[in-house]
């Protein structure tokens, strides 16, 4: 059974920073996409980084870029979001997405639907001061 699991969340102050954690079992994490995906009331569901499966390929959105780093330990089968600087419109339920193909990582319009691959149960990050 696939599995992804994400912690690390919490509350945080303007300007701090928080390391999310997405552990994934029940598939070869090595031969997938990872992919983080939030969700704010007010903005429905953002992409917000992707890393490929050896870790060399990364991209993200252009409002975390610089503050956030994506990367992934396949030994340990776990996938991480390390959050620095962090804003109030940070405040957002943060998913692990694992496409449901090998080698192929999902789309930006596929990510705004959780019908499209296995999505973790989420982590909620809060920004305030």
């Amino acid at each position: 059974e696939v599995q992804l699991v994400e912690s690390g969340g919490g509350s945080v102050q303007p300007g701090g920073s928080l390391t999310l954690s997405c552990a994934a079992s029940g598939f070869a994490f090595d031969q997938y996409w990872i992919q983080w995906v939030r969700e704010a009331p007010a903005r429905g569901l953002e992409w917000v980084a992707n890393i490929n499966p050896n870790g060399l390929a990364i991209a993200y959105e252009d409002f975390v870029k610089g503050r956030f780093t994506v990367s992934r330990d396949n030994a340990k089968h776990t996938a991480y979001l390390q959050m620095n600087d962090v804003i109030p419109d940070d405040t957002a339920v943060y998913y692990c997405v694992r496409p449901m193909k090998p080698w192929l990582g999902l789309s930006g319009p596929e990510l705004r639907d959780k019908a499209n691959g296995f999505w973790g149960q989420g982590t909620q990050v809060t920004v305030s001061s």
